[in-house]
């Protein structure tokens, strides 16, 4: 039996936070390198507070899906369950299947909310020791505005208004109840959890939310996010140089172009000067060494060679250290 348990809620179409035409929805776009839901997914893996996670998605994503957890540890997910056409309705596809594991504590969490520190996680998991639904929300700062057809209407009050976050903590009984409860009063018009635990008659108990806990919504989010995740993110600068003579020849080629001339680079491969000094600095700024290491002039397989086939391989490798391309993105050198 799972004592904690996190659902991850990432079954929505959202596409407005996409910088590319043709971009996934915002939680499967990539994130320095990575889908934004591995790293929702990576942030509860990180605790010991949780003991199992179960993702909901949309039909479609299936694939997109196994794709963006290839990588991680999978002891501790659960499988996947197809959500439904609200979020409301995916909540409950999730705690209908966890229902079997009987869960003590479920924490409800965003999937396009990668930030979630654990420390917040914990204390979300420690609330529930005393109270029975776990709410992390910031005060609101702004001056609030009801606005109509672009013309403000009413300045409002909000020394009581706090803005709500995710992972919302919950007894798993009491959550479930309620769900079932609203599905059964048909009651399908709640955006969060936290919503129907008040609409339920459960005390939802306030702790204080994270600011840089942010939902991605929009592009300026991704940037945002960007930024977030270099911070204390070791810079790297490679450079490359290269020197062949000249022997007697038809043409040089030269960053892979060729060049008639009455000469040619003299070289085991083809001597691309370029492409080999391009390949080095990539190949220093990851640590990587040289091309001689990579394809010593010994091995004659790369006698005569064409030097982007060095390029591709260091470029293979930056990929690889950035965890992959994002779907679609198909580059070539």
């Amino acid at each position: 039996m799972a004592k904690n348990v996190a659902l991850i809620v990432a079954a929505g179409r959202g596409t407005r936070a996409s910088r590319f035409q043709d971009e996934a929805p915002k939680q499967y776009v990539h994130l320095q390198g990575k889908p934004v839901l591995h790293h929702v997914i990576q942030q509860f893996l990180k605790t010991s507070d949780i003991d199992h996670i179960i993702t909901v998605i949309h039909p479609d994503d299936e694939s997109t899906y196994q794709q963006t957890i290839k990588d991680i540890e999978t002891k501790r997910l659960l499988a996947p369950v197809f959500g439904g056409a609200t979020r409301q309705q995916s909540v409950y596809a999730g705690l209908k299947a966890l229902e079997r594991h009987k869960p003590e504590k479920v924490l409800i969490h965003d999937g396009a909310r990668p930030f979630c520190s654990s420390d917040l996680i914990a204390q979300v998991c420690n609330g529930l020791n005393q109270h029975t639904a776990i709410l992390p929300a910031l005060p609101v700062s702004d001056t609030l505005k009801r606005v109509e057809h672009n013309i403000v209407r009413q300045t409002l009050d909000r020394s009581n208004l706090w803005g709500a976050q995710t992972p919302q903590g919950f007894l798993f009984s009491d959550i479930w109840s309620a769900h079932k409860k609203a599905k059964e009063s048909e009651k399908d018009d709640f955006t969060d959890d936290a919503s129907i635990a008040e609409w339920f008659g459960l005390d939802v108990h306030v702790i204080n939310a994270e600011t840089d806990n942010f939902k991605i919504t929009t592009k300026d989010d991704f940037e945002k996010g960007e930024r977030l995740l270099s911070k204390g993110v070791n810079m790297r600068i490679g450079n490359g140089f290269d020197v062949h003579e000249f022997e007697p020849g038809d043409e040089i080629i030269l960053c892979g172009i060729s060049i008639p001339f009455d000469k040619k680079l003299k070289g085991h491969s083809d001597a691309d000067v370029g492409l080999h000094a391009i390949t080095d600095a990539i190949y220093g700024a990851l640590g990587e060494g040289d091309i001689g290491q990579h394809f010593p002039p010994s091995d004659p397989q790369w006698k005569g060679a064409a030097s982007n086939v060095f390029l591709k391989h260091a470029v293979e490798l930056v990929t690889k250290r950035r965890g992959g391309q994002r779907p679609g993105d198909q580059r070539q050198c």
